[in-house]
């Protein structure tokens, strides 16, 4: 019998402990503001990512969130190369990636949307849309469940879940307090916000906190204080655009860095990023175009005038065009540099003089 009531008491203690979230409300107090971050970044509807969120991890339950941070079950692929998890999923014993941080989980879930090219018509759609995002996840093969859009939408109108996708990484934290007034007693979600809001009588004594909910008025605060970014926080900001050449993915460096940071950035591997860019060093400098994937054998326009100073490596990354396609439609040698004014072929092979 003591055994008994032992075994009892270590499977209930075993499962109150792995419930870091009893709640799906209380996921949404504790992950609204990575959404809202991947939003900024990656121009996908907060809602839709928390509403992923809460149904791929149970609300935070799930084993792949507990153990392995992943919270939208993402599976290793071939250009995964950091640590990894066996989970049953939709079949025995699969590869799950492993993060270090839930954070990193939802850099990767808006990644993995917005660098394949079967989520492109996503990024066409109205912002505030959900209801189309959520029906665009399904055509676009998101998911196997039939119901997997109108779930997406239940539970962004029960949770509200939309009011996300009108606030800022600034306001978000306001934003959840305003929909759980209750916040203001959690002294650890209260020290998130700012430490002038916090006023302290006495050092042994609890923390006093009075934070009116007022968007406008935080915002306009805001603008009063000058925000210098640092280089890291220039360098993480980094949006992937669609480039006319038949949406081709790509990013702009804002400030010198080199490949490793791009390539562990966006889960791609350096030796990919320097051969889909044709790059003879791992150096990138400021203004840089950077493909995320293979270029195009042509362009999307049929001739282009060269400008002083250009190279063909400058106009094929311009164009988003392999760089001995381009050589060799214009008939010229590698290395060869075009004149300042010299038309450049970007579909077709140069005429023979």
């Amino acid at each position: 019998m003591k055994r008994l009531f032992l075994l009892v008491s270590l499977l209930v203690l075993s499962k109150f402990s792995a419930q870091a979230w009893a709640t799906e409300d209380q996921y949404i107090q504790k992950f609204a503001k990575y959404a809202v971050e991947e939003m900024e970044k990656y121009k996908i509807p907060a809602s839709i990512t928390l509403a992923q969120g809460l149904l791929e991890t149970g609300g935070g339950q799930s084993r792949l969130a507990q153990e392995g941070k992943n919270h939208f079950g993402i599976k290793c692929k071939e250009d995964w190369t950091g640590k990894t998890m066996k989970h049953t999923d939709d079949a025995p014993n699969e590869c799950f990636r492993v993060y270090e941080d839930p954070r990193q989980s939802y850099e990767d879930h808006s990644i993995f949307l917005s660098t394949r090219k079967y989520y492109a018509n996503l990024f066409n759609l109205n912002m505030k849309d959900y209801k189309a995002w959520a029906h665009g996840l399904k055509k676009a093969g998101y998911a196997t469940n039939p119901r997997y859009a109108s779930i997406l939408i239940s539970k962004i109108e029960k949770y509200r879940l939309y009011e996300y996708d009108d606030t800022s990484s600034k306001e978000v934290l306001y934003a959840v307090l305003k929909m759980y007034p209750d916040l203001k007693d959690d002294r650890a979600f209260m020290a998130q916000l700012e430490p002038s809001k916090m006023i302290t009588k006495k050092a042994k004594d609890a923390v006093t906190v009075e934070v009116p909910y007022k968007q406008t008025s935080y915002a306009q605060q805001q603008k009063r204080v000058e925000r210098i970014k640092t280089k890291a926080e220039i360098l993480n900001s980094i949006l992937i655009k669609t480039h006319p050449n038949e949406g081709l993915r790509y990013i702009v460096i804002p400030e010198d860095t080199n490949v490793k940071f791009i390539a562990d950035k966006f889960r791609v591997s350096e030796s990919r990023l320097i051969k889909w860019n044709e790059l003879e060093s791992d150096v990138l400098k400021k203004n840089d175009i950077v493909f995320l994937e293979s270029k195009n054998s042509a362009g999307n326009t049929a001739i282009y005038k060269a400008e002083s100073g250009e190279d063909m490596h400058d106009i094929a990354q311009k164009f988003g065009i392999k760089l001995n396609k381009l050589y060799a439609k214009n008939r010229m040698d590698e290395g060869q540099k075009p004149s300042a004014g010299q038309l450049i072929y970007l579909i077709d092979k140069k005429p023979r003089n």
